[in-house]
């Protein structure tokens, strides 16, 4: 099915960043916890943390908490399988579904 509006509005704004592109193509080979995926793409954990939140709030990444053999919590976090179609027609049909809050859908 389609994205709604909405949802592809939430899909291209996590997208469009260089250091979300990095994220979603370091875990296309599988998951990835916060340190090492840190040091795997030079970035500073609490960066890459709002990074990774963003990706997950809008689907596109799933972060599961799990304890370590030493007792730690390790949270890891994949990328869900998605395909975006984006052209005329898609955002044709994506538009009517826009939610009340999206710019312009009141406005005359």
């Amino acid at each position: 099915m389609p994205p709604t509006g909405d949802e592809l509005l939430q899909a291209l704004a996590a997208l469009a960043s260089p250091h979300r592109l990095r994220i979603v193509a370091a875990l296309a080979d599988g998951r990835g916890y916060v340190s090492e995926l840190a040091r795997r793409l030079q970035m500073n954990r609490p960066l890459l943390y709002m990074h990774l939140q963003r990706l997950e709030a809008a689907g596109l990444v799933t972060g599961t908490l799990e304890t370590a053999p030493d007792g730690s919590s390790v949270k890891w976090f994949e990328v869900n399988p998605f395909a975006l179609t984006l052209d005329p027609a898609a955002i044709a049909a994506a538009v009517p579904t826009l939610g009340a809050h999206s710019p312009g859908k009141d406005e005359k």
